[in-house]
Order: structure tokens, then C-alpha cells, then sequence
């Protein structure tokens, strides 16, 4: 249920209503779409999309110490906790920016990000702990299929106020827009308690000790030097790093694109991200049948080479209806490649281990700094070339780099045992 719980701040705030909010807000006569931040003037979206990047940055730099901490003294449920209530209380605060307070908006977006983003990293190390292997993908599925429909149900009710304002007592769509900032920080802590009743706390009877942050570091240290050696999880995150780099930044940069290069107005943006969430239901289980009948390596390869396509087709898009023709495709593959790329990194973790957090912490690092690498790059190059199209043409060279390391990678079906050089 966390999947439901926090999903909605995926789609809300980094997907659809708050980057079109941000982008009306950030407007002037004067500067037209250049901000001061802190005394430096630069471009609204190329800020937001360096944001978004020095919040993953944060992530990347404390997580792997933070998950060997968690792992060594059994408390994973309650730092997974903190990065939620962290998340959720900072979401919920972006009720109160209104484009005048610039500084406060994009300190609450970024910490909101962080708590996302640091929360996921205790919840995915879960997994190997709730399922079997023969389970997981499935599984993984589910939960990302649940969070997409839990997000899609709080869309609709904030697109309709948005929308008609007037019908629940709003004056305009831009307090509509920072009322769906509020609830949507209510929804993901609230529904996030179902979590973290039901998922298990300290399964190994772990005991905190003294110089636990230290110990912590060395057991993240010793994971790091054991996933160093395994050929094929070491080739898994480089593949995963380079194609992440694409998808993340889609995912996070889709309405900004569409505003500012389509002109498409807030209500058309969200009904692009509407048929993304829909259509990736369908694709989350969609490709793990694909990986059941077929492997998941050649799944995968299949969805980062219609990533590639993507990528070349946004180059080209025109009009709203082939904006939303790409939002189809990015659907079916976007559910698919995060769903199968968590069980296919929980499948390479070795059995006998129960240092799970340690684990995942590299699988999480390596989407953390792919978001890093990936929205700075994109952000820089709208800055030189002055042309969002270029920075979506510039992540097609992520995918085909990914899909050359996936190409190397030898993914077991079952039973996995690591192997070392």
C-alpha cells in the first residue's frame, strides 16, 4: 500500500499540477521566464530542473550510509518513516508558495523530494523480505499498477477542482492548485500508515548497538566490495544507470516539455499524464508476462529500445494529438521498466543474505544520480541551445548506452547465485 500512499506525490507534484503552477507562477512582464533565485537570475524550468537534481544529489550522498545503518541495527520500518513524514509534511507546505516566495517553493519541493525518494530507498529493501523470487515480479507490479491507480483517483478529484474552482469554494485554479499541494501530502502520509502497519519491523531481531553510525558505514563498505566482484549485478546497474538517466527525466521533465515547447494549456497536460498512468497499468503487467514467458533481460531490451523511439519522436512532436500518441507509448513502457528493473535487481541480491537495505542502497543510488546526471543535462542543454527538443534528443544517447551494457548482462530466471572475477 505504500505504493498507493506515495505515488500520488509522483504524479501531483513532479508530473503534472505543480511543474504547470510552478511555470504560471514563475511568469513576469518584466523577466518573462527568468527568476531570481537568491540574487541569480536564471531561467524557471532550467531552476527546476537543477532543483530536482540537487535533491537526488542529497539522496545519493546519504542513503547507501543510511541503509547499512538501517540494516545493522534492524530499523529500516523507522527510517523509512522519517523520510515519508519528512516528504509529506514538506508536499503539504506548498500550499502556501505563491510565485512571490520563490526561495520557500523550491526549499519545499526539494525536501519533498528528498523524503520521497529517501523513503523509497527502505521500502524497496522490503521486497526480498515479503516474496519469494518466483513472486517478485509479479509483485513488484502490483505495487507500482496500485500506485498508479491511487494516484490517477486523487488526479481526477484535483483536476476537477482545478477545473471548477467555484464548485468547491475556490476562487481560481491556482488556489485550486495549492489545495491538491495539501492534500496530496494528507493522502501519502495517511494511507502510508497502512504500510507501515503490516510491513515487518526488524524481521532478524537485529539489536541497536553502540558506534552504530561507523558500523554502518563498514557494512555498506563490505556490500560495496561483494557488488564490485558480481560481474552481472555490477553490468545490471551500469545498464540500469544509463537508461534511468532517460526515463527519470521524462518522467520528471514530460509537462514541463509540453508547456513550454507545445504551449499546451494545464488541462490538456494533465490528461497527457493521465493516459501515462493509465496506460502504464496495462504495461506494468504487460511486460512482467513478457519477463515470465521470455526472460527479463529481453523484456527490458525491448523497453529501452521503444524508449529510444521516444526520444527521436519528441524531437519531431508538433500538435497535442501526437503529444498524446507519445504519452501512449511512454505508458506502456514507463509501469513495465521500473517494475521489472526492482525485481530484476531483487533477483541478483544473493539469497543468504539479509542485508537487504545495504543492497538495495546501490540500486537506489544508481537511479539517484541517473536523475542527477539526467535533469542537469537536460536543464543545461535548453540553457546553451536555448531548445527543450535538443535536451529530449540528447537522452536518446542514455538508452543506447544502457542498452549496450544490457546486452552484456546475463539475467538467471531463477535461483540466482553470484558468480565472481
Amino acid at each position: 500500500m505504500y505504493d498507493w500512499a506515495n505515488s500520488v506525490y509522483s504524479l501531483v507534484i513532479t508530473s503534472t499540477i505543480f511543474p504547470v503552477y510552478y511555470n504560471s507562477v514563475t511568469q513576469s512582464e518584466d523577466l518573462g521566464d527568468k527568476v531570481n533565485f537568491f540574487g541569480i537570475e536564471v531561467v524557471n524550468t532550467v531552476l527546476y530542473s537543477y532543483s530536482i537534481s540537487f535533491s537526488f544529489l542529497v539522496i545519493a550522498l546519504i542513503s547507501p550510509l543510511l541503509s547499512g545503518i538501517a540494516d545493522y541495527s534492524g530499523k529500516k520500518l523507522a527510517f523509512m518513516k522519517l523520510f515519508a513524514y519528512i516528504g509529506s509534511v514538506s508536499c503539504a507546505g506548498l500550499f502556501f508558495f505563491d510565485g512571490s516566495n520563490l526561495e520557500f517553493g523550491i526549499i519545499c519541493s526539494v525536501l519533498a523530494s528528498i523524503g520521497f525518494s529517501g523513503s523509497i530507498v527502505f521500502y524497496n529493501a522490503f521486497l526480498p523480505e515479503i516474496a519469494t523470487e518466483d513472486e517478485m515480479d509479479f509483485l513488484s507490479a502490483r505495487g507500482f499498477s496500485l500506485g498508479y491507480i491511487g494516484s490517477v483517483i486523487l488526479l481526477v478529484l484535483n483536476l476537477a477542482m482545478v477545473q471548477v474552482p467555484e464548485v468547491f469554494g475556490l476562487t481560481d485554479g491556482g488556489e485550486a492548485a495549492r489545495w491538491s499541494f495539501l492534500i496530496t501530502g494528507i493522502w501519502w502520509i495517511g494511507f502510508a500508515q497502512i504500510a507501515f502497519r503490516f510491513l515487518p519491523d526488524n524481521p532478524y531481531h537485529r539489536k541497536v548497538k553502540k558506534a552504530i553510525f561507523f558500523k554502518g558505514y563498514r557494512e555498506i563498505k563490505r556490500i560495496f566490495k561483494v557488488v564490485r566482484k558480481t560481474v552481472v549485478t555490477r553490468r545490471f546497474l551500469l545498464a540500469f544507470f544509463f537508461y534511468s538517466m532517460g526515463v527519470q527525466t521524462i518522467m520528471y521533465l514530460a509537462a514541463t516539455f509540453g508547456d513550454k515547447e507545445l504551449m499546451l494549456p494545464g488541462d490538456k497536460l494533465i490528461l497527457t499524464i493521465l493516459i501515462i498512468q493509465l496506460v502504464a497499468i496495462a504495461g506494468s503487467y504487460l511486460f512482467a508476462y513478457v519477463s515470465k514467458m521470455f526472460g527479463n533481460k529481453l523484456s527490458l531490451i525491448i523497453m529501452v529500445l521503444v524508449w529510444l523511439l521516444i526520444c527521436g519522436a519528441a524531437y519531431y512532436v508538433v500538435n497535442e494529438y501526437q503529444f498524446y500518441a507519445l504519452a501512449f507509448f511512454v505508458g506502456m513502457v514507463m509501469g513495465g521498466i521500473q517494475s521489472l528493473s526492482r525485481s530484476t535487481y531483487a533477483k541478483l541480491i544473493p539469497a543468504e543474505t539479509t542485508q537487504h537495505a545495504s543492497y538495495f542502497s546501490f540500486f537506489d543510488v544508481t537511479e539517484k544520480l541517473a536523475v542527477v546526471f539526467g535533469t542537469f543535462s537536460y536543464g543545461f542543454i535548453e540553457q546553451i541551445t536555448g531548445n527543450m527538443r535538443n535536451s529530449a534528443l540528447f537522452l536518446g544517447l542514455f538508452f543506447l548506452v544502457g542498452l549496450g551494457f544490457l546486452l552484456l548482462v546475463r539475467i538467471p530466471k531463477l535461483e540466482f547465485k553470484p558468480s565472481f572475477t
